[in-house]
């Protein structure tokens, strides 16, 4: 968008003076983005952009916990520290038997994000889980960090994979490969 912009003022504004409109041009294209999105790619996102959300969250709060300059202390119920991943399997269930129960999609797409929230915090402690012991600040707490990378992978080579698919199956009808499809044509990616 920025160099649009730089390029679009004959009288050749610098890039520091279209920056601003560049902004503003990017944000309207992404919301224009999201919302011709199919929708099982928004609720791919959405998982995503909450697994990820809350991973760097969990991340930096219980550095912060640990290094005591964030606001918060860890949780404790009885004397026993509550691990973020009990929440994060609740949010994670109650997220997900929910979006099965309804038939809204837009409650879906908003679900998906805090499906990726639960299971955001689950896998951030995925090492003890595995474990039975609090090895988070350890060496073997590393695997919680390549497990996360490894859900994120799959989860980025799940959308690009329905957007390859649908390319693939409009291309293929429009040369008359496949059968046209019955009612309105899969929506343009």
């Amino acid at each position: 968008m920025l160099a649009r912009r730089s390029h679009e003022d004959a009288d050749g504004e610098s890039l520091v003076e279209a920056a601003p409109a560049a902004a503003i041009d990017t944000v309207e294209v992404a919301v224009g983005g999201y919302a011709e999105t199919p929708h099982t790619e928004t609720v791919l996102f959405n998982l995503l952009a909450g697994f990820l959300g809350s991973f760097a969250v969990v991340r930096v709060s219980t550095l912060g916990i640990r290094d005591e300059w964030w606001p918060f202390r860890n949780v404790r119920v009885g004397g026993r520290h509550i691990h973020h991943f009990v929440p994060g399997i609740l949010v994670a269930f109650a997220s997900g038997t929910t979006a099965l129960l309804t038939d809204d999609e837009r409650l879906e797409e908003r679900l998906a994000v805090t499906a990726g929230v639960g299971m955001g915090l689950t896998f951030d402690e995925a090492a003890l889980l595995l474990d039975l012991r609090d090895v988070y600040w350890t060496r073997e707490g590393l695997l919680s960090i390549q497990l996360s990378l490894g859900a994120t992978a799959i989860l980025s080579i799940a959308i690009l994979t329905q957007r390859m698919l649908r390319r693939g199956e409009r291309h293929e009808e429009a040369e008359g490969h496949i059968p046209a499809a019955d009612g309105p044509l899969i929506p343009a990616a």
